[in-house]
């Protein structure tokens, strides 16, 4: 079953005379242009199946930030691993247990081709740990907030681009196509 939850939006409405309504922007040579981010963004955000499955990506990101733990734990206290390279190992297996658990319980997208969505849900997850680490730095050696809650922060800020970058790109309706 794909998500269509947050698909384009309905069709102009027709008005009194049955004429229908302008779309505000359309590409040469097609009635109607694809909605933009925003607006997807926008009728997303009205629908309560979305809210669940943000609850669902929240949880899945708290086992993924447990998964992480222990791994770098084991990895620095039993195996002797530099703290570099067990961050790493960290990271690379609670990006897997993510996204395996995102794929089936999460957005439910297992008509996709695994590898396609395996490889943009590692960009975006990424691209969002970037973005913590960016807000991460700047809290703490610009403002000053002391290193835990920065990183809560950070996480919390980068939260969104992650949810929304893995449910319209990782496991949207174009990686089942791929």
């Amino acid at each position: 079953m794909q998500d269509e939850s947050l698909a384009a939006p309905p069709p102009p409405r027709l008005r009194e005379t049955g004429a229908a309504e302008a779309p505000a922007r359309t590409r040469p040579g097609t009635p109607f242009a694809p909605p933009r981010v925003h607006t997807r963004v926008r009728h997303g955000m009205r629908r309560p199946h979305n809210w669940l499955q943000l609850l669902r990506f929240c949880l899945v990101g708290g086992t993924g930030f447990f998964v992480n733990l222990t791994v770098f734990a084991l990895a620095t206290g039993v195996l002797g691993v530099h703290y570099l390279g067990a961050a790493a190992l960290a990271y690379v297996v609670a990006v897997t247990n993510n996204f395996l658990l995102n794929r089936h319980w999460t957005f439910r997208a297992r008509r996709g081709h695994a590898g396609f969505q395996a490889a943009r849900f590692f960009a975006v997850s990424t691209a969002a740990a970037l973005l913590a680490a960016a807000v991460l730095e700047l809290l703490i050696s610009v403002a000053g907030v002391p290193e835990i809650p920065a990183q809560a922060i950070a996480i919390a800020t980068a939260m969104p681009l992650n949810f929304v970058g893995n449910k319209m790109w990782s496991f949207g309706r174009s990686s089942s196509r791929a």
